[in-house]
């Protein structure tokens, strides 16, 4: 199984523009890729709450809605799975969630069991998290996806014999990234999974982005910082097949 670790810039409250950096991958990874995968809450921007229940009500979307149906369109219309964050809501409450499809189909859903996404001092329970882990299985292969804080509060939750997807939106500095911090996440990645795909959306000018895999705690391969690009990986012989660099 190909996969492609899509670190693309998205932009807050503009789905539209986030959408179109979607297909933007899709084209670019067509041949290359049976699974794109994207960062934190992609689809809408990370920061696109405004923590009024009312407001924030109408930036998320539904597993039934418009936004999430142009999603399974494009899994279609490029014969490519998708894998993406976004800010869910089911009936009055809102989730930090990843959704995975393939075929027009939703294969998955999975919400954040971590509270970090939200600012609890200005929330109420509307704002939830979810309680559940599971595997799925894509293309026949077993994965499992952690978001962002999941995998630093909860690493026992998330031990898996599989794959580990662990979409992120976290924006140290470059110069953090590259003295510890990414090392860091490499080894918390190690407590879970032997094999752990992490992707960090590019937020400009706060969230440098970057694609990345780790394989038993170590950094195995990625991409620059601060550039478009995919990571493309092959999950069968733990090789990569090709990094392209996207402008």
């Amino acid at each position: 199984m190909r996969i492609g670790l899509v670190s693309y810039e998205c932009r807050n409250n503009d789905p539209a523009f986030n959408l179109s950096q979607i297909e933007k991958a899709l084209r670019t990874a067509e041949g290359k890729a049976d699974l794109l995968c994207f960062g934190e809450a992609f689809l809408q921007g990370f920061d696109c709450l405004s923590w009024s229940d009312d407001q924030d009500a109408e930036t998320a979307a539904e597993q039934s809605s418009d936004l999430i149906g142009k999603l399974a369109d494009l899994s279609v219309k490029y014969g490519t799975a998708l894998l993406c964050g976004y800010i869910e809501k089911e009936a009055d409450c809102l989730y930090s969630s990843c959704i995975v499809l393939s075929q027009g189909k939703i294969v998955h859903n999975y919400r954040r069991i971590s509270k970090g996404w939200k600012e609890c001092a200005k929330t109420d329970g509307h704002y939830r998290e979810g309680t559940t882990v599971e595997s799925f299985r894509l293309h026949g292969m077993k994965m499992t996806i952690a978001l962002c804080g999941d995998l630093w509060e909860f690493p026992e939750r998330f031990i898996t014999d599989g794959l580990l997807v662990w979409p992120v939106y976290v924006s140290y500095d470059v110069e953090e990234w590259e003295n510890g911090i990414l090392e860091e996440y490499a080894g918390q990645a190690g407590h879970a999974a032997g094999d752990t795909l992490m992707v960090n959306p590019i937020d400009r000018p706060q969230n440098h982005g970057g694609s990345f895999r780790f394989l038993n705690g170590r950094v195995n391969s990625r991409i620059p910082f601060d550039r478009e690009g995919i990571l493309f990986v092959s999950v069968d012989d733990s090789q990569n097949l090709i990094t392209d660099e996207v402008s």
